[in-house]
């Protein structure tokens, strides 16, 4: 419940005080303001769940969200030449009072969640089958999570003291069998099964047993092994089917991922369309070669793809082996050395974007021969092109940028890009790329 709440925060509060503000300094509602509001929506929605973080990091984060949203609309606005549309004192109003309630408003959720979790009527007692890692795990989890108002009663395994977790051993309440009727004397809330899945025969029985109680029952996998993406239970007509590796861009998600895709990109193309012909003519007559380089990359599904870059080297190395360009690189001329260094030879990917081959942000492309050396070599690489790659990136924002000239840089890329897939999310997309524009100017990886 306060996660589908939390998701309406943000954006429903943008236009609720864009409206308030507006009416206070008596500007009629009109068709700018309505456009406003559901540019605000798109952008921020779903907001993030800030009910269970710090109050400090709550507000860096409220802080840094809407820095970001009001970095777009002013460059929308900008681009279309809007601004004499709105009151400024207005827009200014809203600017500043809109995250101080969103701010508000989580904070004072959070005391009440928390006082509410607190009350003895509303502790969910709950017990935990299988006092291995995983099992200290969920008692880990019910731990930073004390506010959601769990008391863990304790522990049930088969296993000699000698063969469970250290930090269960104090907590162990009995064996299997003794579970059922554990959780009918003390009222338990919650069973929490962490069982291996070798244990398939126990477990039915231990679920035969407990389901002639009233306890919730949780299965917990243990999937650790595996590098979970977007892990979710769907319904196929009535089949309950856990997904452990998904792309994150289905439904709505997808919709808001194209959008603001096309939004950016035809925008940005508006804007640098005469600095793109600039470069175009510079890299033609510099030095023999077309202006545009097209080589083959993976896209979504690990589908091949052409993307395009301003020509920065006077070679095209586009076949089955491809060397990474590197520091001094002889085949990088003196005009491509300056539009790598600066990323403007990545412009004409907002064609790509267009296109539909790419997404703005996104992990990296690699070229075709460099994925089929990796994938053999870096566990989960391919996971990677379950999304549009994309201009720019969560691995490059956090310095991964340039050469990848060991297995353990190509290794943290890919660990950011599937962190990326897990988080995704249309704020951190803007977060991403306002960095990107600041690393334009200050990086010096890229050669």
């Amino acid at each position: 419940m306060a996660g589908s709440i939390a998701a309406l925060v943000e954006p429903g509060m943008a236009v609720l005080t864009l409206l308030v503000c507006c009416w206070w300094f008596r500007e009629p509602i009109d068709r700018p303001e309505i456009v406003l509001c559901v540019l605000a929506v798109t952008l921020l929605f779903p907001g993030h769940n800030h009910f269970w973080e710090r109050p400090l990091n709550a507000a860096v984060q409220i802080g840094a969200n809407w820095a970001t949203l009001l970095g777009i609309l002013a460059l929308v606005g900008f681009a279309t030449h809007s601004f004499g549309l709105f009151d400024w004192n207005a827009l200014l109003a809203w600017a500043l009072i809109s995250p101080a309630l969103v701010w508000l408003t989580f904070f004072s959720g959070r005391r009440w969640l928390r006082r509410h979790a607190a009350q003895a009527p509303n502790r969910r007692r709950a017990v935990i089958v299988g006092a291995g890692p995983l099992g200290v795990k969920v008692a880990a989890a019910f731990q930073a999570r004390g506010s959601l108002g769990h008391e863990l009663l304790g522990y049930f395994d088969d296993r000699e003291d000698g063969r469970i977790a250290a930090e269960a051993r104090a907590l162990r309440l009995g064996r299997l069998a003794d579970v059922a009727a554990f959780v009918r004397e003390h009222g338990v809330h919650e069973a929490y099964i962490t069982l291996p899945l070798g244990s398939q025969p126990r477990i039915i029985a231990l679920l035969e047993s407990i389901q002639g109680t009233t306890a919730s029952i949780y299965f917990v996998p243990d999937v650790f092994g595996i590098s979970i993406i977007q892990g979710r239970l769907r319904d196929m007509n009535g089949l309950p089917v856990v997904g452990l590796c998904e792309s994150p861009f289905t439904g709505t998600n997808l919709l808001v991922k194209r959008a603001s895709d096309l939004l950016l990109s035809g925008l940005i193309l508006a804007l640098i369309w005469p600095l793109m012909l600039i470069i175009a003519a510079a890299v033609r007559f510099s030095s023999p070669g077309p202006a545009i380089f097209r080589q083959r990359r993976n896209g979504l599904d690990g589908e091949e793809i052409v993307v395009y870059k301003f020509r920065s080297m006077t070679t095209q190395d586009n076949g089955d082996v491809v060397p990474q360009a590197r520091r001094d690189d002889p085949r990088v001329t003196r005009l491509g050395a300056f539009l790598r260094r600066t990323s403007l030879d990545e412009l004409p990917q907002f064609i790509n974007v267009l296109q539909g081959r790419m997404s703005i942000v996104g992990p990296r492309p690699h070229a075709v021969a460099h994925n089929a050396q990796y994938r053999e070599l870096i566990k989960a690489y391919m996971v990677r092109h379950k999304v549009k790659p994309g201009i720019t990136g969560w691995a490059q924002v956090n310095g991964h940028r340039g050469e990848t000239d060991t297995l353990e840089k190509m290794q943290a890329r890919v660990e950011y890009d599937l962190e990326y897939l897990r988080n995704w999310s249309l704020l951190l997309d803007l977060q991403i790329v306002a960095r990107t524009i600041k690393l334009v100017f200050f990086d010096r990886k890229a050669y």
